[in-house]
């Protein structure tokens, strides 16, 4: 299986995933935005979980040996229709969390290609453009999140969501990074952490929440937990 990760993944992360039977692609940086976003998979790329096959969409001025390692690897995809900027929205276009059965974004924002590629599912509008940066998805319809404006929106379509203080994760030269972005499920029954939840303020509620679904945290890093911009696997 493979995941995509920040270029700047450190040698113990990589490691660590390793370990786990995963193959790392690394996401370029991209100018175009500001620094402490631009290796990370959710602002330059999305998993789109069609049913019918795997596919990802990518933002249109990534690297041609980006797409290369793609194509060598027999992933799929398709490129956005809008390009990306250092300025909000333009930065957010592909930063929605996809489900198997929900699209959730402030829609209004959502790349075109991106929109029309999850039109057989639930659209679900939020207010926070970093949606994905924003939800740590746990199963289909189990999230966990710092934001209130995605809890009250999506309580109402009966989410199981852990809502959680903002703050105590580290994304460097901003003030505090978002939970979306500290991991990702590597498995059915596994989800990975750029960090151990042991250092995190709410760690034991994390592991709780896990524990719900029978999901055990794997910690990819010692220390604090680091948002590198979401864990992807396909």
């Amino acid at each position: 299986m493979h995941c995509f990760v920040d270029y700047r993944i450190t040698k113990e992360e990589l490691l660590s995933l390793s370990k786990l039977d995963l193959k790392p692609i690394l996401v370029p940086k991209c100018n175009d935005v500001y620094d402490a976003i631009n290796g990370h998979p959710d602002i330059q790329l999305n998993v789109l979980k069609n049913d019918s096959f795997n596919k990802i969409i990518i933002q249109r001025n990534i690297s041609e040996n980006f797409k290369e390692i793609l194509k060598l690897n027999d992933i799929n995809y398709i490129v956005s229709k809008n390009t990306l900027s250092n300025t909000y929205p333009n930065d957010i276009i592909l930063n929605s969390l996809i489900l198997e059965n929900y699209f959730i974004h402030t829609l209004k924002y959502s790349d075109e290609n991106l929109l029309n590629s999850q039109n057989s599912k639930i659209h679900i509008d939020v207010p926070q453009g970093y949606t994905k940066c924003s939800i740590l998805p746990v199963r289909e319809k189990a999230l966990i999140t710092s934001d209130k404006g995605i809890f009250n929106s999506l309580k109402n379509y009966d989410f199981d969501i852990l809502l959680l203080p903002p703050g105590d994760i580290l994304l460097p030269s901003l003030n505090y990074g978002f939970i979306g972005g500290v991991g990702g499920m590597v498995s059915n029954n596994k989800m990975a952490f750029f960090g151990d939840l042991d250092s995190y303020t709410w760690g034991d509620q994390i592991k709780k929440f896990l524990f719900k679904y029978d999901i055990l945290p794997i910690a990819l890093r010692k220390g604090k937990l680091i948002d590198r911009g979401s864990l992807f696997t396909l």
